[in-house]
């Protein structure tokens, strides 16, 4: 989609426009019912603008927009600040009020104003087609590998590294804790992934759950840098993940528990290659 995007913008000498909406619309429908984002907007923004986009405009979420039926939306957002030459969408984009524009009436709107629609076919996988929702669920299982397939990059948590129990560094592995991830948190398990420090890339051995070992029940997110000596208390992590390497499990003893982190690290060193 963003690749037809792009092309047109290039060829008709107009700059490539994506609109996103913060927050997600079900936010402020149904709370309780919202999806928790995949990306931050400045992530959202980066990568967009990597694939070639030249402008990311994200509307603020209110019950005014909301409001707006799909011919208003259409009229002062498409056609009066936007002054779109042509859109580019799914098969099963709807917009405006209670949804009431679908793809049918998006065709006829853009026809009546003189602009191209491009409608982008679906692309499946395993017999879906690929969306959010999916990749949500991928995470949500760990099957990391198959959500990066599916994004085109590696998924990536961004948090703030906050004050843990400091038991990693009494067992020769101090992690460094991620607080306020505002993002999917993929499911319970040890991962494999990078991060950069001061234009550094480390690998980082994730851990994400509970401490059964020492009968902690909560689910934490936790992270080892290799090769890295410093203090990060304070500081914004993003870690990119590359895949699962096993699931949460309780040990015998501590001893059990660190020679398990031992082959933790050397799995992460021959996935980061």
């Amino acid at each position: 989609m963003i690749d037809q995007l792009v092309g047109l913008a290039r060829s008709n000498s107009v700059p490539a426009v994506v609109v996103t909406f913060d927050p997600h619309p079900l936010a402020l429908l149904r709370p309780e019912g919202a999806p928790p984002c995949l990306t931050t907007i400045p992530q959202r923004s980066e990568l967009l603008q990597q694939s070639g986009v030249d402008h990311v405009l994200v509307l603020k979420t209110s019950r005014e927009l909301l409001r707006l039926t799909a011919e208003d939306f259409f009229q002062q957002l498409v056609c009066q600040e936007l002054a779109a030459r042509g859109l580019v969408e799914g098969p099963n984009f709807s917009f405006g009020r209670d949804r009431g524009g679908s793809i049918t009436t998006l065709r006829q709107m853009c026809q009546s104003q003189g602009m191209t629609l491009d409608v982008i076919a679906p692309v499946t996988f395993n017999g879906q087609w690929v969306s959010s929702s999916v990749v949500r669920s991928l995470l949500l299982a760990g099957d990391i590998a198959d959500a990066n397939e599916l994004l085109g990059h590696a998924y990536t948590i961004t948090g703030v590294v906050t004050t843990g129990a400091q038991r990693g560094r009494t067992l020769g592995f101090p992690t460094a804790n991620l607080a306020d991830i505002p993002t999917v948190l993929p499911g319970q398990g040890v991962y494999a992934g990078q991060l950069e420090i001061d234009a550094r890339s480390y690998p980082v051995a994730l851990n994400v759950g509970p401490n059964p070992t020492f009968g902690e029940g909560a689910t934490k997110v936790e992270a080892h840098v290799l090769d890295f000596t410093g203090d990060l208390y304070g500081q914004t992590l993003s870690v990119k993940l590359l895949d699962k390497l096993r699931d949460i499990c309780s040990f015998p003893s501590v001893e059990a528990l660190r020679e398990q982190l031992k082959q933790d690290l050397a799995a992460v060193r021959q996935q980061i290659g």
